[in-house]
C-alpha cells in the first residue's frame, strides 16, 4: 500500500465556514451538544479551551479529505484540486448540520497529528485469528524474531497494540484456529523489577514487583532474558510478546527459563499522555496482566491451551486497557458453536468478575448443522452468546442479491459490534448517515450516502502500521456506509414501520409452520436504490483513483453516543421508550456541570462509582405519541429479528448490527426465530428487556406527564451558559467516564 506524507493542502477558509455557519444550524439532539463536548471536543491548547463544533467538523474534514492520493503526486492537477475542495465544503455542511457523521473514532482524531503519523487510529474495530502468526513488516517484532517466524504471541500483540490505540477488538479462538497453537513449551520465572526512583514503587512492590536495588545485591541482569520496558506502548506489548513467547521456545538451559522485566522507567499514575491523550495509569495494570497470564502459561507447561485459555489471554489484556482513562476497551471472543466450555465459561464467577466481563463472546454458527436450541437456552440465562455466521459473511452480500461463492471468502469473523464480517487483520471503517435529519436539512439522500462512500474510501489509503492489515485493506477496501434514525426515518417517510405483517409460510428445509414478514414495497424500493447509490459511488471514487473497488459497502451500525448527537434513534433499533431519562456520567470536576446545574439538570452522585457525578436529561422519541410507534420495551421479538432481515435483505452486504430485546415470556421463541432467520441473518445478540429494573440505569422509561414536568424544570441553553461561565475557557484532560460509540457498551469512542 502506498505510504502517503500527509499534508494538509486541501483547507476550509474562515469565510467558508462563517457562511454556513449563519445558514446551516446543527440538527442538535436532547443529549447532542453536551454528548459532543465532553466526547469529542478536542482540548485546543493555543485558545486554552475545548474546540467548538465547526471547528471539530473543520479538522475532521480537512484530516479526510487529504488522504486522497492524487493530493500527493508529484504534479498535483489544479482541476483535482478544486474538485476536492468543493467536495469538502459539502462534506462539511453535511456534518456540520448533523445530516451524517463519520465514526466517533474519526470524529475524536482524523485531522489531528497523530491520525497523521497512524492510520490505525481512524478505525472503529479490528478483527485477528488467535493462531501462530508472522509479524511481517510491522512497527512491532520482538528482537528475537524473524519477520516471517510464526508466534504464538503475534495475535495478542495486535489485540493489545489496536486496544491501546482505542479501537476494539474481535478475535477468534474457534477449535481450528486453537489447534495450530503447540503445547507450551516450559514453565518461566519471571521476575518484575521497579527502581527506588520510580514513583510507583511502592504500589508496584504491593503488587509483586521486586526492588531493583536490592535485587540487583544478589543477581545479575544476565541470570536471565532481560528486557527494560520503554515508557512507550510498544514497550508494554513487547514485555507481553516476551513472555509469551518464552514459554514456547523450549530449551534445556535455565539461563533461558528466567525472564526479567525492568518496569522502572514507566510514566506514574496520573501522568500526561501526549499524542493521544489522557493521563497514564502507572505499570500497575501491567505488572497484574503478566503475572496472571504467566500463571495460565506455567499451569499448561506440557500441555495445549484451550479455548478458554485463549479467551482469558486475551481478557486479561482487554481488563488492562481498561485501566487508561480514555480508552475503553471492546472485545468480542469468537468460539465454536459446539464448545460448550467456551459457551459456558461466564459461568465461573469469580473469574467473570476478575476478566472475563472484558469480552462479549459469540458463536459461530452453521446454518444446517448448529443447535440453537442450546445457544437460546444459554441466551436465555446468561444474555450470550451472540451468533455470527461466518459462511453466510463468506458468500453472500445482500440477502437480495443470492449466493456470490467465495464473494468474501477470507472472512473469519466480526467487529465486536457485530456489523462488520472481518477478514485477518482487518479493520471496520464506518461513516453513518441521518436519513431523517438529512432530508429535513434539504439533502438528497443518494448524494449523502456518495459523500460519506468517498469519505470512508479515502481512509483507506492511510498509513497502518501492522502489515497484516495493510495487505487486506489494499485487497478488500472493505467500507461501512450505515445509517441511523431508522425507526425515525421509516415512520416519517411511510407513515408505518417497515414490517407491516406476517403471514404463514413454511420453512423450505424443516416443513415447520412459520410466520413470514409483510414489507412494505415502498420502503424496499428506497433501500434498495440508496444502496445502488453507494455502490455507484464507491465504483466511480475507486476508478477515478486507480484501486479496487471495495468487496462491500454497507452496513447498520449500532451507533449509541453518535446517534446522540442528531437526537435519532440508534441504528436499526427501536426507541427504549417513547419518553425516558436519558442518564450520563461525569468526572465530578467535569466544568460541564455547573452549566448543567445553572440550566435545570438533574444531578446527583453516582451509586456505582465514586467521584462521579449521574446527570438526567429527559428526552422525546421522534413520533412518541403515533399509532405506529413501537418501543424496545414493547415492539415483539419477531418484529425485531424481521427487521434485521428486512436491511440483511435490501441494505447492507456486510451484516447489520442489533441486539433484540425480549421480554421473559418470548424466552421460548429464541431458539425458532434464529432458525427461522438462519439463512439470511449474518450476525445477532439478544438481551432482556431491562426497563428501570436498575438503580440510576442508563435508560429509564417515563410516563408524558413526568417527561412534561421534568422538561419545565430545564430553562436556558447549557452551551450559552457554559460559556459565559467559563469565559470561553475550560478545562484540559478531563477524565471521560462511560462512553461508548455502540449501544450497550460493546465498542469505544476513541
Amino acid at each position: 500500500m502506498q505510504m502517503l506524507k500527509h499534508e494538509i493542502l486541501v483547507q476550509l477558509s474562515d469565510d467558508f465556514i462563517e457562511s454556513v455557519k449563519k445558514t446551516v444550524t446543527p440538527h442538535w439532539g436532547p443529549l447532542g451538544w453536551v454528548t459532543y463536548k465532553r466526547t469529542y471536543a478536542r482540548y485546543l491548547d493555543d485558545k486554552q479551551r475545548t474546540e467548538n463544533w465547526d471547528e471539530t467538523v473543520k479538522r475532521v474534514v480537512e484530516g479526510n479529505i487529504n488522504l486522497d492520493p492524487r493530493l500527493h503526486q508529484d504534479d498535483l492537477d489544479p482541476q483535482v484540486y478544486e474538485e476536492l475542495t468543493n467536495e469538502a465544503q459539502e462534506l462539511f455542511k453535511l456534518i456540520y448540520g448533523l445530516s451524517a457523521t463519520p465514526s466517533g473514532r474519526n470524529l475524536w482524531i482524523s485531522g489531528t497529528d497523530y491520525q497523521k503519523r497512524n492510520g490505525d487510529s481512524l478505525n472503529n474495530c479490528w478483527f485477528i485469528g488467535v493462531r501462530p502468526q508472522p509479524y511481517g513488516d510491522s512497527h512491532i517484532v520482538p528482537d528475537y524474531l524473524d519477520h516471517d517466524q510464526d508466534a504464538v504471541s503475534m495475535p495478542y500483540s495486535f489485540m493489545f497494540d489496536q486496544l491501546m490505540k482505542g479501537g476494539g477488538v474481535g478475535f477468534s479462538v474457534v477449535q481450528d484456529n486453537v489447534k495450530q497453537i503447540p503445547a507450551v513449551d516450559q514453565a518461566i520465572n519471571m521476575t518484575i523489577l521497579v527502581s527506588r526512583d520510580s514513583a510507583s514503587h511502592d504500589e508496584s512492590i504491593k503488587l509483586g514487583a521486586v526492588d531493583k536495588e536490592d535485587w540487583l545485591a544478589s543477581h545479575s541482569l544476565t541470570d536471565g532474558r532481560y528486557y527494560k520496558l520503554p515508557d512507550t506502548r510498544e514497550g508494554w506489548i513487547l514485555a507481553n510478546a516476551n513472555m509469551i513467547d518464552l514459554h514456547f521456545f523450549g530449551t534445556n538451559a535455565d539461563h533461558e527459563k528466567n525472564l526479567i522485566l525492568d518496569v522502572s522507567d514507566i510514566r506514574p499514575k496520573g501522568a500526561k499522555i501526549h499524542g493521544f491523550g489522557g493521563t497514564a495509569s502507572g505499570p500497575m495494570p501491567l505488572i497484574e496482566m503478566l503475572t496472571d497470564i504467566n500463571a495460565i502459561l506455567n499451569d499448561h507447561a506440557g500441555r495445549k491451551l484451550s479455548s478458554v485459555d485463549c479467551t482469558d489471554l486475551g481478557n486479561l489484556i482487554g481488563k488492562t486497557v481498561v485501566a487508561g482513562n480514555v480508552r475503553r476497551s471492546a472485545e468480542l471472543a469468537l468460539g465454536s458453536a459446539d464448545d460448550d466450555a467456551f459457551i459456558t465459561m461466564k459461568q465461573d464467577q469469580d473469574k467473570l468478575y476478575h476478566h472475563r466481563w472484558a469480552s462479549n463472546n459469540s458463536v459461530a454458527v452453521d446454518s444446517s448443522k448448529t443447535d440453537y436450541d442450546a445457544i437460546a437456552d444459554s441466551i436465555t440465562h446468561n444474555g450470550e452468546p451472540g451468533i455470527v455466521n461466518l459462511e453466510l459473511s463468506k458468500n453472500f452480500g445482500r440477502a437480495i442479491d443470492g449466493r456470490q461463492e467465495a464473494i468474501d471468502g477470507n472472512v473469519e469473523g466480526t467487529n465486536p459490534c457485530g456489523e462488520i464480517s472481518l477478514a485477518n487483520g482487518e479493520p471496520c471503517n464506518l461513516f453513518e448517515v441521518f436519513p431523517p435529519v438529512a432530508v429535513a436539512q434539504g439533502w438528497d439522500l443518494k448524494e449523502a450516502f456518495a459523500l460519506g462512500t468517498r469519505f470512508s474510501k479515502r481512509v483507506t489509503f492511510s498509513p497502518y502500521d501492522w502489515e497484516v492489515s495493510r495487505n487486506v485493506i489494499e485487497k478488500n477496501r472493505r467500507i461501512g456506509i450505515s445509517m441511523s434514525g431508522i425507526q425515525d426515518w421509516i415512520l416519517k417517510e411511510f407513515g408505518h414501520r417497515v414490517v407491516t405483517g406476517f403471514k404463514d409460510a413454511t420453512d423450505p428445509v424443516t416443513g415447520e409452520t412459520i410466520k413470514q414478514p409483510v414489507y412494505d414495497q415502498a420502503a424496499i424500493d428506497r433501500v434498495d436504490g440508496l444502496y445502488k447509490a453507494v455502490v455507484a459511488a464507491d465504483k466511480d471514487y475507486s476508478e477515478t483513483l486507480d484501486c479496487a473497488p471495495s468487496i462491500k459497502h454497507t452496513t447498520v451500525k449500532p451507533s449509541g453516543t453518535v446517534a446522540k448527537l442528531a437526537g435519532v434513534s440508534e441504528g436499526m433499533h427501536f426507541h427504549y421508550s417513547n419518553y425516558l431519562i436519558q442518564r450520563i456520567r461525569f468526572q465530578d470536576s467535569d466544568p460541564l456541570l455547573p452549566a448543567l446545574k445553572a440550566c435545570g439538570y438533574f444531578m446527583e452522585p453516582d451509586v456505582y462509582t465514586k467521584n462521579t457525578v449521574c446527570v438526567e436529561f429527559p428526552v422525546r422519541a421522534a413520533h412518541a405519541d403515533s399509532s405506529e410507534f413501537a418501543s424496545a420495551g414493547n415492539v415483539s421479538m419477531a418484529e425485531q429479528f424481521a427487521t434485521q432481515a428486512f436491511l440483511q435483505t435490501y441494505w447492507s452486504d456486510n451484516a447489520v448490527s442489533c441486539t433484540v430485546t425480549f421480554q421473559p415470556e418470548e424466552a421460548t421463541q429464541i431458539s425458532p426465530l434464529m432458525r427461522q432467520y438462519r439463512f439470511v441473518t449474518k450476525s445477532t445478540s439478544l438481551l432482556p428487556y431491562a426497563g428501570d429494573a436498575f438503580q440510576q440505569a442508563p435508560k429509564e422509561p417515563i410516563a408524558k406527564d413526568v417527561y412534561e414536568e421534568k422538561l419545565t424544570e430545564i430553562h436556558g441553553d447549557v452551551a450559552t451558559v457554559f460559556a459565559e461561565q467559563n469565559g470561553n475557557h475550560d478545562q484540559k484532560d478531563v477524565e471521560l467516564v462511560g462512553q461508548t460509540d455502540c449501544e450497550g457498551g460493546a465498542c469505544p469512542i476513541r
